[in-house]
């Protein structure tokens, strides 16, 4: 008899109610993995496309508590899984300049993201949302500030066009802007700034920066890190002014999101204890794995739950707006460049 109660257990009955929706991101997970590795690109956009073609599931009544899973609570412990690949002492190398810099670069980019967005008719939020995307760490970005946004009819096709649209733009960065380093006869050092500056995704920082040399990919990696650590505050200021200008916030109606999320609480206790040197390099390896499986998973599941249809609505404005924060954010990197030239 205690058996069968364990097996009825509240927890383990809903538990086992959310596998048959946590499967299909999985199987997509794993699908995105397989054509990354094999062809080439980028797993999220696979993950992302993948999933839009299975958005049928998120209208069946047995599959959809287990995709808002993945897409809520998986995404969140992704972003604080971000933390295991930072130490304060990566920040410290730098010194003031690139921190100054990239302090600059992720305020004006959301700020000229809020504004652009008001000119094309857009939401404030998704200029906001597409800024922090483009300033930050790209697609890990946009979904951590999707975590804390108000929730609205359009808010997850607004992040989706965000992800898509980011990774295209970093994809494309990558490559030209190796290039563009090399005719502007840019050092080592001054190399690495311009890419972890400007590339949206660190995987594509680490890929363009070891196409010029391993000095340079260094450098690109701590700067982009620099970039991601500044995640937490853009965010936590981002859920004070929906949760002061709304009163709603992605707690749930009625009722008030903690000033500071949890996972962003997770995200600096990780920061912190990495920055200690009790955690082996392994650690920080399997963490960071973690991390990018649970983002996966997550995209995949807000993927199943957009509509194609819905999206292709959203028009040329939001592709536009992220063009154009992507080049103001090379613009003031170039600047900082020439005229301190490291």
């Amino acid at each position: 008899m205690s058996g069968v109660r364990a097996l009825t257990h509240p927890w383990i009955a809903g538990t086992r109610s959310l596998w048959p929706g946590v499967a299909a991101p999985l199987l997509i997970m794993l699908g995105a993995t397989f054509l990354s590795e094999h062809y080439g690109g980028p797993q999220l956009l696979y993950a992302l496309l993948l999933g839009l073609a299975f958005h049928f599931l998120h209208e069946d009544e047995r599959c959809r508590p287990g995709i808002e899973f993945c897409a809520k609570s998986l995404l969140r412990i992704g972003v604080a899984l971000l933390g295991a690949r930072i130490t304060l002492s990566q920040i410290g190398q730098l010194g003031a300049g690139p921190l100054a810099l990239a302090v600059l670069s992720i305020a004006s980019t959301i700020v000229l993201g809020a504004w652009l967005a008001r000119r094309l008719g857009l939401r404030t939020d998704f200029g906001l949302l597409c800024g922090a995307a483009v300033s930050i760490c790209g697609a890990s970005a946009a979904l951590a500030v999707s975590a804390v946004m108000p929730k609205s009819q359009d808010g997850e096709r607004h992040t989706l066009v965000a992800v898509v649209g980011v990774t295209g733009l970093s994809t494309l960065a990558m490559v030209v802007y190796p290039l563009l380093a090399q005719q502007l006869g840019f050092s080592d050092t001054s190399a690495g700034i311009f890419l972890g500056g400007t590339i949206h995704d660190v995987a594509q920082v680490v890929g363009a920066g070891l196409m010029l040399s391993h000095p340079t990919g260094d450098v690109a990696l701590i700067v982009k890190l620099v970039r991601v650590t500044l995640l937490v505050p853009v965010v936590a200021a981002l859920a004070f002014y929906w949760r002061r200008s709304s009163g709603y916030t992605a707690a749930g109606a009625g009722r008030r999101a903690p000033l500071l999320p949890f996972f962003l609480v997770g995200f600096v206790a990780l920061v912190l204890v990495n920055s200690t040197g009790f955690v082996t390099p392994e650690v920080t390896d399997v963490l960071g794995q973690v991390s990018r499986t649970c983002l996966v998973v997550a995209i995949s599941a807000l993927g199943i739950k957009t509509s194609l249809g819905e999206l292709v609505k959203l028009g040329w404005r939001p592709m536009a707006l992220m063009i154009v924060a992507t080049l103001w954010l090379a613009a003031v990197v170039l600047a900082y460049l020439w005229v301190f030239r490291p």
